[in-house]
């Protein structure tokens, strides 16, 4: 199951260089490119959604199939240990989860916006140009 929180990992990092390349000021001679990468990207980061749905299910059959270790005497010092490194793990994957999924949101905001803003500049150049 590792392989799925790297491919995660590697998504969520994607997604957050996007967004910071595209706020960056001062790139304006690589904004047009940075749009139509990220806009031809957009379609197949959607199916980071359902991916982190099927992580999250994952992680709640764990959570409602682990073994108990309510009492000291209940569990050996190592199902303890284990039992606590397991609960651990399944708080850092959610919050991958949920970091996935809020830069996959703000990727296809400031996207949209980014766009909105060329398409108004645009119609601002058109609109000085038919004054003059």
């Amino acid at each position: 199951m590792a392989l799925e929180w790297v491919v995660l990992g590697y998504a969520a990092g994607a997604e957050a260089i996007m967004v910071i390349l595209l706020t960056l000021p001062g790139l304006n001679p690589l904004r047009k490119g940075l749009i139509a990468v990220t806009r031809n990207l957009l379609k197949p980061f959607l199916s980071v959604v359902p991916f982190c749905l099927f992580l999250l299910m994952d992680i709640y059959w764990k959570y409602e199939t682990r073994p108990t270790c309510e009492s000291p005497e209940s569990c050996t010092p190592s199902e303890h240990l284990r039992h606590q490194k397991s609960i651990m793990k399944s708080q850092r994957n959610a919050l991958l989860i949920a970091a996935a999924l809020i830069f996959y949101w703000l990727l296809y905001s400031v996207t949209q916006l980014v766009v909105r803003v060329e398409q108004l500049n645009q119609r601002i150049e058109k609109l000085k140009e038919r004054a003059d």
